[in-house]
């Protein structure tokens, strides 16, 4: 039933990358997990190992309203892939104008998929705001945003502590209480890199998850269609991500999500 959802105000920062393998580490904690891929670009299924010609997907079937199990991947991984599906742009632009003018398109499959207590999902949605993300926030335990240790993201301070970079008004400050950050791709032994990262961890405090180290097996296991806890299962960013895992799932809410159930029920 919980959703976790992967979010973050710009693209560029290994959103998609964090998402695939934080689900396989959750997966690996014992977790039955769904990863759901809500941006257009459609990478999030080459983490975990789906083939280059299977451009099906969940998303682009939707103004059909499919019944999202049967468009469900069993990856090697042990992790249940829902891809978002290859389109043009018009499809694109179609399947965003169909959402604004029906946004139970979405959320009525989503309630069906949340209806399931032992099921963890894991969204990766576009960077910036979007009707997608718009209609699943709400649903969601967490909203895990994504940043880069630099000066960009220093900046962003502001819209993430407010919530603001997913909406405006009430509903940013309803989402406000559920962010939760990461800083990704960190390298320590760069000063600039080092200073930004102690920069938003001193104004984002308790919110901050952690931060994965910058270390090119992540890069590695991309290429190779591959999760990073599979390949390089002793380096400092598998370490990473198993301690960020650690931090979600304490985070997660142990008994029925207050955020979700509402919606769970209509």
């Amino acid at each position: 039933m919980p959703l976790l959802c992967f979010a973050s105000p710009k693209g560029g920062v290994g959103k998609t990358t964090l998402a695939a393998n934080i689900a396989d580490a959750l997966r690996r904690q014992g977790r039955r997990v769904l990863v759901m891929d809500f941006d257009p670009q459609n990478t999030l299924r080459l983490h975990f190992g789906v083939p280059l010609t299977d451009t099906g997907g969940f998303m682009v079937e939707l103004p059909k309203r499919p019944d999202w199990r049967d468009l469900v991947r069993q990856t090697a991984s042990g992790v249940m892939l829902l891809p978002h599906g290859s389109g043009d742009i018009r499809g694109t632009l179609g399947l965003a104008h169909a959402l604004e003018r029906d946004p139970e398109l979405l959320a009525a499959p989503m309630r069906s998929i949340l209806g399931d207590p032992n099921l963890l999902v894991v969204a990766d949605t576009p960077p910036g705001a979007s009707h997608a993300l718009n209609i699943i926030a709400p649903m969601a335990s967490l909203v895990c945003t994504v940043l880069l240790p630099d000066a960009t993201s220093a900046a962003l301070i502001p819209d993430i502590e407010s919530g603001r970079f997913l909406g405006a008004g009430t509903m940013a400050t309803l989402f406000a209480g559920r962010l939760r950050v990461v800083l990704n791709a960190v390298d320590p032994n760069a000063r600039l890199s080092r200073a930004a990262a102690e920069t938003v961890a001193r104004h984002i405090g308790p919110r901050l998850l952690g931060a994965v180290a910058r270390d090119e097996l992540v890069a590695e296991a991309l290429a190779a269609q591959r999760l990073v806890l599979d390949l390089a299962p002793t380096s400092q960013a598998a370490e990473d991500l198993r301690e960020i895992a650690r931090g979600i799932e304490a985070a997660l809410p142990s008994g029925p999500d207050p955020f979700s159930a509402g919606w769970g029920a209509r």
